[in-house]
């Protein structure tokens, strides 16, 4: 497809990878989503690297992500107009910007890996996401997927579906913030997550449970597993 010329400049169209997001955006707008948002200690999480040398705290997130959604089952499925499509394993896909544009590779059974597997198989995908070498499989059969922008310094944004997904959960900044703790003034590091989902197949009660437990398992302790 080639430029084409209008009354207030040129007109480039979508192509590759841009047009299929494209696409895939009209369709999440027709989805019926709410969204929740819930903070979260990060003093825990921040231990990471001490923890797990070879992890990030993305990889921790698809961890934790993905022991959640076996708990709560409810939110890895797919949706269409006639009913949902459960799946057995968590395949959690990271939404990575590039310059052919944002996509989405995916980290398949996430919820059965253990950190350092999660962590090498994170490295791989986005490495070659960034070098347009993903295959197939490597963007297919995804059941939920994490966005982070905390990185450049968002503090909480709502995410779009990635449809046919029932849930999205979107990541903030980590800052310092100050809040009670036993009755006194503390500063802790604390970040926002924010959870969208497809009305048609979650309630907001499913939702909240959902980010009940990801915030108690993200608090606790890290296994070195």
């Amino acid at each position: 497809m080639t430029a084409v010329e209008t009354e207030t400049g040129e007109k480039i169209p979508f192509k590759g990878i841009r047009r299929t997001a494209a696409r895939h955006m009209i369709a999440a707008w027709q989805v019926p989503a709410f969204h929740l948002t819930v903070e979260v200690d990060m003093t825990e999480a921040l231990k990471i690297k001490q923890v797990s040398p070879g992890a990030n705290l993305t990889d921790l997130l698809v961890y934790v992500s993905g022991r959640t959604l076996a708990a709560v089952p409810e939110l890895n499925v797919h949706v269409d107009e006639e009913g949902v499509i459960p799946f057995a394993q968590a395949n959690i896909g990271l939404a990575v910007a590039t310059d052919q544009g944002l996509t989405v590779p995916v980290i398949h059974d996430a919820d059965s890996l253990s950190l350092q597997g999660i962590a090498a198989r994170r490295a791989e995908i986005v490495e070659r996401a960034r070098t347009g070498t993903l295959t197939r499989p490597d963007i297919t059969l995804g059941t939920f997927t994490i966005s982070n922008l905390g990185m450049m310094g968002i503090r909480r944004f709502d995410a779009i579906l990635n449809v046919p997904q029932a849930a999205i959960l979107a990541v903030g900044s980590t800052e310092q913030r100050l809040r009670k703790v036993d009755g006194q003034d503390t500063w802790l590091p604390i970040a926002e997550f924010t959870l969208t989902c497809d009305h048609r197949a979650i309630d907001g009660a499913t939702g909240a449970k959902f980010l009940q437990h990801f915030a108690e398992l993200l608090q606790s302790p890290i296994s070195a597993e």
